[in-house]
């Protein structure tokens, strides 16, 4: 008796469920980094960005334990501890950043990342930089600019939006960094342990300043931060299923989808309208990473 073909209709259900996972994981994240503004409003980004990274080690954690699969090496765990350090400044910085500009425009302007992580790519990895990252880099920087001048012409850049702005370039610099070690962590070890480690050491590095920057979290932040901690872990997840199910290439393009995400929670959080300026800098952004990772 012959075996069935398997059904056209379920290959076709089962080859776009990673997609599905990583705009569900893109959407969990827009949503956490709205649920953050929200919280770091009321009581401070620093407190908010540490209880953020404790809530989600607490939420993780435990599942890497249930594994059992014993304490990372040295060498991994140096890169954890790298990670984590980037990390914990890299989120303080940017939701710092979400304090001062609109969520959908911090969004685009941090997908600049990935271009600077090129050259990072060049200088610590030794990977060639070709002309089409050049010329991606090129229209994400017009991009950049393009945004930050509709802030100018509408006079609405002042001193707020100028340390917003260096705040989140600091961010996307630490960041691009942060693909170099997610590439090297991805090589040596799961996506559980990485999460587990890099909540936790990252909570523990910005634990350090609490004498400094540390403040009574006021009671109204406490659901926005619980909420942005478990979106933090089911986003991550999420992805990492997603990645280890297609390729990079055809699923970074879901990635952008977060400027979408970001202009709706926006409006409904903050009531934040989207300039045209944003639109327009967001698609030269998006069209030089789309030229510098297609084939």
């Amino acid at each position: 008796m012959s075996t069935p073909a398997p059904s056209p209709t379920g290959n076709a259900t089962t080859r776009l469920l990673p997609f599905a996972a990583a705009a569900l994981g893109v959407g969990f994240l827009s949503l956490m980094d709205a649920f953050m503004k929200e919280a770091a409003l009321i009581t401070g980004a620093y407190t908010a960005t540490v209880l953020r990274s404790l809530v989600g080690a607490s939420i993780i954690a435990p599942f890497w334990l249930w594994r059992k699969v014993g304490w990372p090496t040295r060498e991994v765990f140096k890169l954890h501890l790298e990670r984590g350090i980037i990390s914990a400044f890299m989120a303080l910085s940017f939701f710092f950043a979400l304090t001062k500009l609109p969520l959908a425009e911090a969004i685009a302007i941090s997908f600049i990342a990935p271009l600077i992580a090129l050259y990072f790519a060049r200088v610590l990895l030794g990977e060639e930089i070709q002309p089409k990252a050049i010329l991606a880099s090129i229209l994400g920087f017009i991009g950049t600019l393009v945004i930050v001048g509709g802030r100018i012409g509408q006079g609405e850049f002042d001193s707020d939006t100028a340390l917003g702005l260096a705040s989140l370039i600091f961010s996307a610099l630490l960041y691009a960094y942060n693909f170099i070690v997610i590439r090297r962590q991805s090589q040596r070890a799961g996506p559980v342990e990485i999460a587990t480690f890099h909540s936790g050491i990252g909570g523990a590095i910005l634990l350090l300043f609490a004498p400094f920057l540390g403040t009574i979290p006021e009671s109204e932040a406490l659901l926005p931060i619980a909420a942005a901690g478990a979106l933090t872990v089911g986003g991550a997840m999420a992805i990492a299923w997603a990645y280890a199910r297609a390729e990079a290439q055809a699923l970074v393009p879901i990635e952008y989808s977060g400027f979408l995400w970001a202009s709706l929670f926006g409006w409904a959080f903050f009531r934040e309208a989207v300039t045209l300026p944003t639109i327009a800098g967001t698609a030269l952004i998006v069209a030089g990473c789309w030229i510098a990772t297609r084939k």
